[in-house]
């Protein structure tokens, strides 16, 4: 077999050596692979995924304007089903296909990077400064907040003590703070412990838990995104930030071991981990604003039934 442009696969050249068939023969081979074909279409219906719009599967493909947004069944002639058996190819159950086609998202505004005390400090006095405002004008007070820290691959040696700590709060500026090198100023931790600021993320739960065992802080007004999509999604999951971006943004977030299991104490952290933790951040203030705007499961289905009467559509 050999690959073509756009991600199909066709049959290579070949010579079939057999009887021609008559009109009967071809009519009951067609038959069969409708049939099959039929089966198939059916099945993929229990596992139906969000499909994205025309618009954005154009951005994501250099030829994708010749593509479908939908998958496509690619099925041979009965000749070639008879003598080398009967290929079927849907483009959708092609390995890696659904995250394939999937743009990613990436935090595109201002990352702040702060690393010394002194510096740090300031980050959050402008966070602060910031949230006040909003306060001021009666806006929700929400951030997205994540954390790394060191791994370790040894027995019994325990990871290391939390070494970044991210925080958004919109789409314009991401502050990424490398507590491991600075410490936890008195002015973050009064951020960090005042409960009408609401952080956000998901298994910030355990977080909160990993921040006071390290630096004996009591992150407090803390919202798991998991818990909260649950809610209004009617499920029992646990979502993790790529699958929530993934069912309810139709966008990729890239977990890649090397950057999610690497060194975070490192003396100064890389653009590819700078831009790493600030998009986690974005990320989870992002699905907090998407997951609050949901309808909730009681409010989808009064309006699934406002136009029946006893059960009866009316139009």
């Amino acid at each position: 077999m050999e690959n073509v442009e756009g991600g199909f696969t066709r049959l290579a050249s070949f010579v079939c050596d057999c009887e021609p068939f008559s009109e009967e023969e071809l009519k009951d081979i067609d038959a069969s692979i409708s049939s099959a074909s039929g089966k198939r279409r059916r099945s993929d219906d229990h596992t139906a995924r969000r499909r994205l719009p025309t618009s954005l599967v154009a951005l994501q493909h250099p030829n994708a304007s010749s593509l479908s947004p939908h998958p496509v069944t690619i099925s041979v002639h009965p000749l070639w089903s008879y003598c080398m058996g009967y290929y079927w190819l849907s483009y959708s159950s092609l390995p890696g296909y659904s995250r394939m086609r999937l743009p990613v998202l990436k935090f595109s505004g201002q990352i702040m990077y702060s690393r010394t005390f002194e510096t740090v400090e300031k980050a959050a006095a402008k966070l602060l400064k910031i949230l006040e405002e909003k306060k001021r004008k009666m806006m929700q007070i929400v951030i997205g907040l994540d954390i790394e820290w060191k791994p370790t691959f040894r027995k019994g040696v325990p990871p290391g003590k939390v070494a970044v700590m991210q925080i958004c709060g919109d789409t314009s500026h991401c502050h990424v703070l490398h507590l491991i090198h600075s410490g936890i100023p008195q002015n973050l931790q009064v951020l960090l412990e005042n409960p009408t600021v609401l952080k956000v993320g998901a298994g910030i739960d355990g977080d909160a838990v990993k921040v006071f065992k390290d630096y004996n802080i009591s992150v407090k007004g803390v919202m798991d995104l998991s818990f909260h999509a649950n809610q209004k999604l009617a499920a029992d999951k646990k979502w993790g930030l790529a699958s929530l971006t993934e069912k309810l943004l139709s966008k990729q977030l890239k977990k890649p071991k090397k950057l999610r299991l690497g060194n975070w104490e490192t003396p100064i952290l890389s653009q590819a981990q700078l831009e790493y933790a600030a998009t986690d951040a974005f990320a989870s203030w992002y699905l907090y604003q998407v997951i609050k705007d949901l309808p909730a499961p009681d409010a989808q289905e009064v309006t699934h039934r406002s136009g029946e009467v006893g059960g009866v559509p009316q139009e």
